[in-house]
């Protein structure tokens, strides 16, 4: 398990701490601030290879990547490479390195990366040895010389209905958005008749059997998921026995943007399914699972709120003060409804609306705070409200209309008491 990255004149920061939890992280941030960056570099902490481009620090300053992983032994391995600019290239120990487990990277692309330490440990012993299974969004689907891919496998499997179909189908259970929209394999068959043969297909919750080819994007990164990581545990458990081991006692699973295409239902469920789904696969060997996890979705926050335990999981937060980023471990604070959550640190909205509801709404409550506003002021916050579509259910009119009851209330008693004054005037 990743214990933690500490990162110098690297990245969008001078400095960035993480200190991770055993089981759950997840990082949250705008756009930009370093979200995929930190699953790059933990990447590359835990099987010195990039998945994507190498990262590339700040000019004319020392970076340094520390880092902190378990092992099959203690105490865990701990190292701090620096930069070296006329090499292009991040030092690393020359020795073997201890083994961290079975590394997995799903890329917010679609894009899958695999470091399996039966196959891709310690390349120097056999040169023809892959670094790590690297796969493009293309190739998760058509495969490489390294996997057949989805389309390709799921015929095979499904054909032998053996025991990678069985893990195939227990995986996309799992998966699965709710019990009445449960991902099930259809029958293979040929789309066109300019097919060469048969492709798999997806029993949808409306009756038809669609090709996964052409399913949803949504579907489509369930898929892909499920294969890559039935793909990934088989694989290294039959690597394991060919070479007399036991599989892996540790997985570390970083995917980025976990909620990527996924309909609200499904975001609040993928975080638990996708713990059950290591639970599923591993079972038998008893491994322990920490999942990093890059995310946008209040859902996927709120999805955690039942199982969050401070111990075991932890929640890193990424914002932008005095155009610095800074990189934060917050408390976990269970918020309960989501819109609670988009105004709460992960998210910094001042309100859960519409921007002109937003817009509409600090213009009105300007008016309650002022100490004599004008009629017009008042007014003008009104047709505000109104332009910007607030609806009759939103409680912000409960405030709103008090306020214009009371004032109308102030307005009749100080018009009769100008009437009463004209009246002993006159």
């Amino acid at each position: 398990m990743l214990e933690f990255l500490h990162l110098k004149n690297v990245g969008p920061a001078p400095k960035m701490n993480m200190d991770l939890a055993a089981r759950l992280n997840l990082i949250t941030g705008d756009n930009g601030l370093g979200k995929s960056f930190l699953l790059d570099v933990a990447w590359w902490a835990l099987t010195r290879t990039w998945a994507r481009e190498t990262v590339i620090p700040r000019p004319g300053a020392k970076a340094e990547i520390a880092y902190r992983y378990t092992k099959k032994t203690k105490p865990s391995y701990e190292f701090t490479s620096t930069y070296e600019a006329e090499r292009v290239r991040w030092t690393v120990k020359q020795s073997r390195p201890p083994i961290p487990g079975l590394i997995l990277y799903a890329q917010v692309d679609g894009g899958f990366s695999v470091w399996d330490p039966m196959r891709n440990y310690w390349t120097e012993d056999a040169p023809d040895r892959p670094n790590a299974f690297l796969f493009s969004p293309g190739e998760v689907w058509s495969g490489n010389e390294h996997c057949k891919g989805v389309l390709e496998d799921w015929l095979l499997w499904q054909g032998n209905n053996g025991r990678r179909f069985r893990m195939l189908c227990q995986v996309l259970e799992a998966l699965s958005p709710a019990p009445k929209h449960e991902l099930l394999p259809g029958e293979p068959r040929e789309i066109t008749i300019k097919d060469k043969g048969p492709t798999p297909t997806l029993k949808m919750p409306h009756g038809e059997e669609v090709p996964l080819t052409q399913a949803s994007a949504g579907m489509r990164r369930i898929i892909a998921l499920g294969y890559l990581l039935t793909w990934a545990w088989d694989r290294h458990c039959q690597a394991a026995k060919l070479r007399g081991e036991q599989p892996t006692r540790e997985i570390v699973f970083l995917i980025d943007e976990i909620e990527a295409h996924l309909h609200p239902q499904w975001q609040r469920r993928i975080v638990p399914a996708l713990l059950k789904v290591m639970s599923v696969l591993t079972s038998k060997h008893d491994s322990k699972v920490q999942l990093i996890a890059a995310t946008h979705s209040p859902l996927v926050l709120a999805s955690v709120e039942p199982t969050f335990d401070a111990d075991e999981d932890a929640w890193f937060d990424l914002d932008l003060a005095a155009n610095e980023v800074v990189l934060t471990r917050r408390p976990y604070v269970r918020h309960g409804e989501v819109g609670n959550w988009l105004v709460s640190e992960a998210f910094d909205l001042k309100e859960p609306r519409s921007l002109a509801g937003e817009q509409a709404i600090a213009a009105a409550q300007a008016v309650l705070d002022a100490a004599a506003p004008s009629v017009k002021a008042i007014q003008e916050a009104d047709q505000g409200l109104r332009r910007a579509g607030l609806p009759d259910i939103d409680p912000f009119w409960v405030q709103w209309g008090y306020f214009k009851q009371q004032r109308t209330r102030r307005e009749k008693r100080s018009n009769a008491k100008g009437a009463r004054r004209q009246e002993r005037k006159a």
